[in-house]
């Protein structure tokens, strides 16, 4: 049988530069989208790295205070003092009066420390906070981001990342190492987290036990990229070292190299973690299906 596509081995240099050149330019751009994330949303709860809490705090809010607050012991926290962020937090709880907005040294505070970002030149969604009453409306309770910013981020992340899925795949598509069925698989699961990773979105702003679903959906993203994006640069530029002499040389190197990164103690290290993450994902899955049967069930016994 003639083979329906020609494998990426054997593509002409031209081609694979500049395969090989999108594939490392979206890399790049995944690995700052990584970092990206990990300085939003990753300071939500005031401590460094993304956790639960951060992604709660982020889409749901953290409903025990104020917005400004939120902000000041999070992802805000390094860009006041501790005394300034007193200062502000206390007006707040004051009532966040205008009469005292002067008198209590707040004005001067955000004019210092606040407006060279919150002004009238702000990108969308970021307050001018040269306008008293923008400044007001944030000193009300925390309920995280609004819906019109997550029907605005939710259309630009499908109609982006869609594209960047698409190409990958495209290039994948050329290999020659992956069955068919395994290509289906990779080719179609990132849209499928991607969907799900969007939809997690809503349904942490409604209820705080979907925020598992933000971090399930975003690891699948990432796998199938990082196997696409993988498995296309190894058979373009390491064929026959990787895939066919595997069982040589090189296959000693390899085995050494990953011998000497997964140690025994290491690997079951690796193991107790996805032990734990199952534990907790199906904790989740089951507090997610009582929910669902809270909100279902009468629905069904009404039209019955």
């Amino acid at each position: 049988m003639t083979q329906k596509y020609l494998p990426l081995k054997d593509h002409d240099t031209p081609i694979k530069v500049l395969f090989t050149g999108y594939l490392c330019a979206v890399g790049i751009g995944y690995f700052f989208a990584l970092l990206q994330i990990l300085f939003t949303h990753g300071m939500a709860d005031g401590k460094f790295g993304l956790s639960i809490d951060d992604i709660v705090y982020s889409y749901y809010g953290n409903r025990s205070g104020t917005v400004l607050e939120t902000q000041l012991n999070g992802a805000m926290k390094q860009n006041a003092s501790e005394e300034q962020r007193f200062k502000i937090i206390q007006w707040v709880r004051d009532g966040a009066e205008l009469n005292t907005y002067k008198s209590a040294g707040i004005e001067a505070i955000i004019q210092e420390r606040c407006v060279m970002c919150h002004n009238a030149q702000a990108p969308t969604g970021m307050p001018d906070f040269n306008k008293f009453e923008n400044l007001k409306a944030l000193s009300t309770q925390d309920t995280g981001v609004t819906f019109s910013s997550l029907t605005r981020v939710s259309h630009v992340h499908l109609f982006g990342i869609s594209f960047i899925f698409m190409f990958v795949g495209l290039i994948f598509s050329f290999s020659e190492t992956t069955s068919t069925k395994y290509k289906c698989i990779a080719v179609g699961m990132p849209y499928i987290f991607l969907v799900t990773d969007i939809l997690s979105w809503w349904l942490t702003k409604i209820h705080p036990m979907f925020a598992w679903l933000v971090v399930f959906a975003g690891m699948g993203m990432g796998i199938s990229f990082i196997f696409m994006w993988v498995i296309s640069l190894l058979e373009m530029w390491g064929y026959q070292q990787i895939f066919i002499e595997a069982g040589g040389i090189y296959g000693q190197k390899l085995k050494a190299v990953y011998t000497a990164i997964i140690t025994p103690q290491r690997r079951t290290w690796i193991l107790s973690v996805f032990a734990l993450m199952r534990g907790k994902l199906y904790q989740q899955a089951q507090k997610i299906t009582c929910l669902l049967k809270g909100w279902l069930l009468p629905i069904i016994q009404r039209y019955k």
